[in-house]
């Protein structure tokens, strides 16, 4: 058993604790965070053995085959370097750095001593993520001609309570504030399929009344924009006020259009009419009725099977990242891919900064 700890405490860290027992390779053995309750209440709660407030401290008396840093992104640089200097794998959460330049000096260091890298971009280990790897890899959808990607929030959920009433919470502190959190899980998913060079188009707004907090005021919440690498373009959307919530994917292929539902965890085909005139027009609700009823045994089935609970994408890619770390696969997210998210969200927020 690998032995594990992990630095940053708050709600995320539960989730990484709790796939990390569930696939049964790596122990978590002590927590760490700056505030000592935060630290304690992970570790009474879910019975780890040792808790600290000093990483360096920690890594020094756990001596830990690995690190998962679960911190606001503007602390990752540093941690990261003190866990490879610890002779640590590290799992970053979400955002991975602060800029491009930031990823690539993280890289830099997990290279330089002969450690693993990964990064929790869960999404694209959900099952819809997966089944899309199979068509791709097969050809089944042809070249790829378009992306669209739409993810939402709620401003009135947890997350967005926090950051809307507390002007020093560290969302605040990214250089794309609300949208530098959530652009990675829009990212990662289309990124694989870019090259390095991309051009972007931005428009940023707030849409929600004024709070009268000068600072608060001055994020918006609503976001879109164009990529274009290539043939290949991107259309994006991020919105705090689109109802249902969204987190969907369609790729249109010059052989076929997929649609992605991350939330309900489908993928179906687009709608196609096989049979002439107003005949063809009749079958096609059915033919999509179909799709979704499959969709629906086999979501069924990985309830049946305990696999079907909010953070089995999570499950999926650490099982891959510690077959990684012990020589059994590849990294489940390559490190160009890495840097290349950061780069384009860098692209976005200069875009989003040019409109201020």
């Amino acid at each position: 058993m690998l032995r594990v700890g992990i630095v940053g405490c708050g709600k995320i860290a539960d989730g990484h604790v709790e796939q990390l027992r569930a696939i049964g390779r790596a122990e978590v053995v002590a927590v760490c965070d700056r505030e000592p309750l935060m630290a304690e209440q992970l570790a009474v709660r879910l019975g780890i053995p040792a808790r600290y407030t000093d990483l360096q401290l920690m890594l020094k008396a756990e001596r830990l085959d690995a690190l998962h840093i679960a911190t606001p992104p503007d602390s990752h640089l540093a941690l990261a370097k003190i866990a490879f200097d610890a002779g640590c794998h590290v799992f970053m959460e979400k955002p991975f750095a602060l800029t491009e330049a930031q990823a690539r000096a993280i890289v830099d260091l997990a290279n330089q001593a002969g450690r693993k890298v990964g990064v929790n971009y869960l999404y694209n280990f959900e099952s819809p993520g997966l089944q899309l790897q199979r068509l791709l890899d097969t050809g089944a959808l042809g070249e790829l001609v378009h992306l669209d990607t739409a993810y939402g929030y709620n401003l009135a959920g947890d997350y967005g309570i926090a950051v809307m009433s507390d002007p020093g919470h560290w969302v605040h502190r990214l250089p794309g504030k609300l949208f530098h959190n959530v652009l990675d899980h829009v990212l990662a998913k289309v990124v694989p399929h870019l090259n390095d060079e991309v051009q972007t188009q931005v428009c940023a707004f707030r849409r929600r009344e004024p709070t009268g907090n000068p600072g608060v005021d001055a994020m918006p919440d609503e976001l879109r924009f164009l990529l274009r690498s290539g043939s290949l373009t991107v259309s994006g959307m991020v919105s705090a006020h689109g109802r249902p919530v969204a987190h969907t994917l369609r790729v249109v292929g010059s052989k076929d259009t997929v649609e992605l539902d991350y939330a309900a965890r489908t993928l179906v085909r687009s709608a196609r009419q096989n049979q002439p005139s107003a005949l063809g027009r009749v079958f096609v609700p059915w033919s999509q009725g179909k799709q979704f009823l499959r969709n629906g045994w086999h979501n069924a089935g990985q309830f049946r099977r305990h696999q079907f609970h909010y953070f089995q994408c999570m499950r999926v890619l650490l099982d891959r990242f510690y077959d990684a770390v012990e020589g059994k696969g590849a990294d489940p997210v390559p490190q160009d891919q890495i840097i290349r998210v950061c780069r384009v969200i860098d692209q976005i927020v200069a875009g989003i900064e040019a409109q201020a």
